[in-house]
């Protein structure tokens, strides 16, 4: 595809939470840039080029059967651990935490992965960009929880996001959402059914046990430390 985006509304957008933590050690800077440069999708952020376009999926990997969507990947580990077990999958990550990209482009140097790509940025700026029913699963992983009252629209399961996530994804692809706050699941299983997604559980342990291809994150790690509950829920994109 070649359809230039320039013609959408570029309304101004907020962004909230952290892009960067810490400054890094020189080693970290220097795999983060090596790593950005090979895996990261050119032209993604608005702000930096208004000239973007709709892009291929297909061109980003090679000889990969469907492509999945990890929506602020942390540190990396499910996405590496979930890129290494799959290698006929693409995986696109994309966090706008450069701390965390750091993290995964440390792993990643140490690996020959082929399957991988970053977007280290607003995952708005990546849906602007996505084809139609181009993802095939999606995950998101121990979001930001927002939990003031107040600040609950800031959160992913809104209309915001998730009009273009539906968008982007292929009739019967899934939507793993993996959270540890109640109110979030509360606020996922509200606004997330309206936006053509039907929830997969038929029993309590579908969403109390984790997947079976899941590992425990470093979010999680710290939750159960805490005392917290983790809960697994699965969406499906529905036809209409």
């Amino acid at each position: 595809m070649t359809d230039n985006i320039e013609s959408k509304p570029k309304n101004f957008r907020n962004f909230y939470g952290r892009l960067k933590g810490k400054g890094l050690r020189a080693l970290q800077q220097e795999l983060l840039n090596d790593q950005l440069v090979k895996l990261s999708i050119p032209d993604v952020n608005r702000d930096s080029n208004p000239h973007r376009k709709i892009i291929e999926v297909s061109d980003l990997f090679e000889n990969v059967t469907s492509v999945s969507l990890e929506i602020g990947f942390g540190g990396g580990e499910h996405l590496v651990y979930q890129a290494e077990r799959n290698p006929n999958i693409g995986f696109i990550g994309c966090e706008p935490y450069i701390n965390g990209v750091a993290m995964l482009a440390g792993k990643l140097s140490k690996l020959n992965l082929a399957n991988v790509r970053i977007h280290p940025g607003d995952v708005r700026d990546l849906f602007d960009v996505l084809p139609d029913a181009s993802i095939d699963n999606v995950f998101l992983l121990y979001p930001d929880p927002w939990p003031k009252k107040r600040h609950h629209r800031r959160r992913f399961v809104t209309s915001e996001y998730l009009i273009e996530l539906q968008r982007i994804m292929k009739t019967g692809a899934s939507f793993r959402v993996a959270t540890d706050i109640s109110d979030y699941v509360r606020q996922a299983l509200q606004e997330v059914l309206k936006h053509r997604f039907s929830w997969t559980a038929s029993e309590p342990q579908d969403w109390r046990e984790c997947w079976s291809d899941w590992i425990p994150t470093r979010y999680e790690k710290k939750a159960l430390q805490e005392g917290r509950k983790p809960y697994y829920l699965t969406f499906e994109k529905r036809e209409s």
